[in-house]
């Protein structure tokens, strides 16, 4: 069930504006006024100046009427400027809080890293800025119209009436008839742009293995069911408003040929036959503008429920009290955690605590939740049960923004992003080239980024195949490292270095050792753990052995019974340790079962 908060962001962001819409509805009720003058003057020319002859009276009505015809002229273009500038102003309110939520659903469930609520946005934008909405601010005028004809006449008034209502059932079969099809449509259509973008990500490898054609047609059908529901729904909404267009051009035509009955009756003048085909025609035409523009009003409506219903979804984090800038200890308190989307826990009761400084390596198979406590301990994702404590406060309780800076993390995917390689290693905020300098020489690729074309001003992007994966693994390494931080988590730091990148890191986690870091390292290769304090071997999400170093190297080293293929050997603690992860091998199952 989506959470219900008073007011919203995006109702907050369109009460803001309420003024803005106020002013555009008295620029309209000074525009629907003025949209009587052409009724006046036909009145005024048909019954006053045709029976009198007077050229000075229809020289003055049309003086007027041309004056009047500029005003309303300069009230609709102020009224669709406010309009615009309504919409870019809702999108300057919205767009932080918007950009924040789905940076939170990015992190919170895999595989929703898409734009399209900025999409949406931008469709929710345009359609107050479009003329769609004026039919909106139009339509209240309508039985102000209808009146105007039952004060002509009650025959013209029935009949208009009639005929709006008639109109008017069509806008609400157009709804009837495109709501569901628009959606679905909608929804394929996001759905089919998702593809597309996971596609281009994996470009070489589509390409590399000749996997183009197939996944093209799994695109090409999501594209094609988009267009089926799209075409229907317009098929539908072009056959109602081509015939609601119809039916008002028809009634336009008919109330003359009723006015001139009561014309000839002697109940009517010819100017007020006139006036009346005029009047009706302006009170039928938002009706018609409605449902010409229904298309663009559920797909902003769509846009509007998709927003909201981000918004409910990922409320803004609470502000807690700032707290004494962290220390380092750890402590994991029976923890339960699920991957976000998932339905079965990956961590299951896990314990255990560090102290300020210590180094601690993470092993275990694959699939044992080792990834999935490195997000844990650095509150990336929430647990079901349990505390993950930072000092001895909740790190759910730390606000970000205060917390980020004294923490490290290197993912096992590497992501750079787009901006210089000091920007990369500062992290976007303000560039501190002490500092920057000192992050790069602490991971040991100062030198490297020396090399660089343009040293540490080289532009890189996200998907640049500028840096090979060992440089851009250790540019994300002094990342992580930039700002002197006290909590550092490492996944599989060395998955893309060589042998000079293994040294170099060696010599980083001695460094971190040294400055008192805590240090979380998650890897199966000896050379990385050999400085650790602390081994934790997880099995099944759950903490197999945990101790010092040596003493799970110890435990881990006995004789392993091989397959009746292979010869009865020794297992030394450093070779088990190394086997520890792997996905092949008997080596790998007897520790499964031993741990």
């Amino acid at each position: 069930m989506t959470p219900n908060r008073h007011p919203s962001e995006l109702r907050h962001a369109l009460k803001a504006c309420c003024s803005s819409f106020a002013a555009v509805g008295g620029f309209s009720l000074c525009i629907n006024l003025l949209m009587l003058v052409p009724a006046l003057y036909m009145l005024q020319v048909y019954d006053r100046v045709i029976p009198t002859g007077s050229m000075e009276t229809l020289a003055m009505l049309t003086g007027v009427t041309v004056f009047f015809f500029i005003v309303m002229g300069g009230l609709e273009l102020v009224r669709s400027r406010i309009l615009v500038r309504v919409g870019n102003r809702l999108d300057m309110l919205l767009n932080p809080c918007l950009y924040s939520a789905m940076f939170r659903r990015s992190v919170t469930t895999p595989g929703q890293q898409t734009a399209q609520p900025l999409n949406d946005l931008a469709t929710l934008r345009q359609f107050l800025a479009g003329n769609g909405l004026f039919a909106f601010f139009d339509a209240p005028w309508v039985p102000i119209y209808l009146g105007i004809l039952f004060l002509f006449d009650v025959w013209f008034g029935v009949f208009a009436s009639v005929a709006a209502l008639i109109l008017l059932a069509l806008a609400v079969a157009n709804e009837k008839a495109t709501q569901s099809l628009l959606a679905e449509a909608g929804s394929e259509h996001i759905q089919a742009q998702d593809l597309a973008t996971s596609n281009l990500r994996n470009a070489e490898v589509l390409h590399a293995m000749g996997m183009l054609p197939e996944i093209m047609g799994r695109w090409a059908a999501r594209h094609e069911a988009f267009l089926i529901k799209q075409s229907q729904a317009s098929d539908r909404a072009g056959t109602l408003s081509n015939l609601s267009k119809i039916l008002r051009l028809l009634f336009q035509s008919l109330i003359l040929g009723l006015g001139a009955w009561l014309v000839v009756k002697g109940s009517l003048t010819p100017g007020m036959m006139i006036a009346g085909s005029i009047v009706m025609g302006r009170a039928l035409a938002p009706i018609d503008q409605m449902i010409s523009s229904w298309k663009g009003f559920v797909g902003a409506r769509n846009a509007y429920q998709r927003i909201e219903e981000l918004l409910a979804q990922q409320p803004e984090a609470l502000q807690y009290m700032s707290l004494p800038a962290p220390r380092g200890d750890i402590s994991v308190e029976t923890v339960v955690a699920v991957p976000p989307g998932g339905n079965l826990p990956t961590l299951r009761g896990v314990n255990f605590s560090v102290a300020a400084g210590e180094h601690v390596g993470i092993v275990g198979p694959s699939a044992a939740g080792k990834s999935t406590l490195a997000r844990v301990l650095l509150g990336v994702w929430p647990v079901q049960a349990g505390k993950v404590r930072l000092d001895g406060a909740d790190i759910g309780h730390w606000n970000r923004d205060e917390l980020g800076p004294h923490v490290g993390y290197l993912p096992q995917d590497i992501e750079l992003f787009d901006g210089t390689v000091s920007e990369n290693i500062a992290r976007f905020g303000h560039v501190d080239a002490d500092k920057v300098i000192e992050a790069a020489r602490k991971a040991g690729v100062h030198d490297m980024i020396l090399r660089l074309p343009e040293g540490y001003d080289t532009w890189i992007s996200a998907r640049s195949g500028a840096l090979s994966g060992g440089q851009r693994q250790r540019i994300g390494l002094a990342r992580a490292l930039y700002g002197n931080p006290v909590l550092v988590v490492l996944d599989e730091p060395n998955s893309n270095l060589d042998d000079t990148g293994e040294r170099a890191l060696a010599h980083t986690l001695q460094k971190l050792k040294t400055d008192g870091v805590t240090l979380f390292v998650i890897s199966h290769r000896t050379s990385v753990l050999k400085s650790v304090d602390k081994l934790l071997v997880l099995k099944d999400g759950q903490v197999s052995l945990f101790g010092s170093r040596d003493e799970i190297l110890s435990k881990l080293a006995r004789p392993v019974q091989a397959r009746p293929d292979t010869a009865r050997r020794q297992v030394s603690g450093k070779t088990r340790l190394a086997a520890v992860g792997a996905d092949a091998g008997q080596p790998h199952q007897d520790l499964e079962e031993q741990a």
